[in-house]
C-alpha cells in the first residue's frame, strides 16, 4: 500500500521535473510547434541565403524605362466585341452572361476567343455585367482589354540609331480621337517609321478603338507617351533630330522640305486648333501641305500619311 501511495504522490506532485509518461520531457516540450517553414524562411538555411542574395541583386538592377501603362478598358456589346476580337485587339477576359440567348455573334465571339488563346472565358450573371459596365447595354458580352504598355520616347530614336537608320517619328499634339491615333500608327508602319509619341494628358491613347483602326499594326509599331511633349521634342533636338511641325501657315511647302531623308520628328496638331503655341515655337521648321482643292485642313491621320509617304519616297 505504501508503494502505491508514493506512486500517486509522484503523479500529482507540483514539483518541477519530469512527470510519469513524459518520456523524460517536460509538458511544454511536448507541445507542437506548427508546420515546418519552407527552407527559404529558415534562418541560416542555404536556400534562405540564396533568396536574400537574389533579392539584393534585384534591388540593384536598373529598372527599364517605360512610358507608363494605360488602364483596363471594357468593350461592350455583341458587335463591338466581335469586331475587336476579329481585329486582334489584345484581350485577357471575355465575360459572357449566364443563360444568354446565343446567336451568330455570340458563337463567333466564343470561337475566336478560344482560337486566339490566352483569353479567359468567364460566365457572369447579368447583374454583375450591369455593375461592371455601369448599366450600358452590354447584350451579354463584355471584353476586357488590358492596359497598353507605352514605350519611352527616347527609346524610339535609340532603336532606330541602333539599327543604323535615321529616326522617322510622328508626334501628335492635341489629337484626341483614338481612330486618328490608330490611323497614324498604321501609316507609320506602312512607310517605315519608328514609332508614335502622344502626350500623357488631353490626348488619345491606345484604346480598343485605336487598335482596331491600326488594323493590327499597333502590335509592331511602338507608341510612346510623353509627360511633357515640348520637353520631349527638345530632347529629340539634342539627340540630332529635326522637329518639323505641320501648319496651314507654314513657311515651307512639303515638296521643298529638305530634311525628310534625315533624322526627323513630324509633329501633327489637331484638326481644329493645329499646333499648340509652345509646341509650334519648339519646332525647327513649320511646313504646309499644298491643297489645290481648297480644303482648309486635313485630319491628323491623313496629314501624317501624306508626309510619311514623301519621307519614304526620298529615303527609298
Amino acid at each position: 500500500m505504501a508503494g502505491n501511495s508514493q506512486r500517486r504522490n509522484r503523479r500529482t506532485s507540483n514539483k518541477k521535473g519530469a512527470t510519469v509518461g513524459s518520456g523524460g520531457k517536460r509538458r511544454r516540450s511536448l507541445e507542437g510547434k506548427g508546420p515546418t517553414p519552407p527552407a527559404e524562411m529558415r534562418k541560416g538555411h542555404a536556400k534562405q541565403r540564396m533568396a536574400n542574395a537574389r533579392a539584393r541583386q534585384a534591388a540593384k538592377r536598373p529598372v527599364p524605362r517605360r512610358g507608363g501603362k494605360g488602364s483596363n478598358e471594357l468593350v461592350v456589346g455583341r458587335n463591338p466585341v466581335v469586331e475587336a476580337l476579329r481585329e486582334g485587339v489584345p484581350a485577357n477576359t471575355l465575360y459572357v452572361q449566364q443563360f444568354i440567348d446565343s446567336d451568330d455573334r455570340v458563337r463567333e465571339a466564343l470561337k475566336v476567343a478560344a482560337d486566339r488563346g490566352g483569353i479567359h472565358l468567364m460566365e457572369a450573371p447579368k447583374a454583375e455585367l450591369d455593375r461592371m459596365t455601369n448599366g450600358l447595354n452590354h447584350q451579354g458580352l463584355v471584353l476586357q482589354v488590358p492596359p497598353y504598355e507605352y514605350a519611352h520616347p527616347e527609346d524610339l530614336s535609340a532603336a532606330a540609331f541602333d539599327d543604323g537608320e535615321d529616326p522617322l517619328i510622328v508626334a501628335l499634339d492635341g489629337v484626341t480621337d483614338p481612330r486618328n491615333l490608330g490611323a497614324v500608327v498604321r501609316s507609320v508602319s506602312a512607310f517605315g517609321g519608328h514609332g508614335v509619341v502622344v502626350p500623357e494628358r488631353r490626348a488619345a491613347g491606345m484604346t480598343a478603338g485605336a487598335w482596331k483602326t491600326s488594323a493590327g499594326t499597333a502590335a509592331r509599331t511602338p507608341v510612346a507617351r510623353a509627360t511633357n511633349l515640348t520637353r520631349t521634342l527638345e530632347a529629340y533636338q539634342k539627340a540630332g533630330l529635326t522637329v518639323v511641325g505641320l501648319a496651314a501657315d507654314g513657311d515651307v511647302e512639303l515638296q521643298d522640305l529638305e530634311v525628310l531623308d534625315g533624322p526627323v520628328v513630324i509633329v501633327v496638331g489637331s484638326e481644329g486648333k493645329g499646333l499648340s503655341r509652345l509646341v509650334g515655337e519648339t519646332c525647327d521648321l513649320r511646313v504646309r501641305i499644298p491643297m489645290p482643292g481648297g480644303a482648309e485642313s486635313l485630319n491628323a491621320g491623313v496629314a501624317a500619311g501624306v508626309v510619311l509617304y514623301e519621307a519614304a519616297r526620298r529615303r527609298g
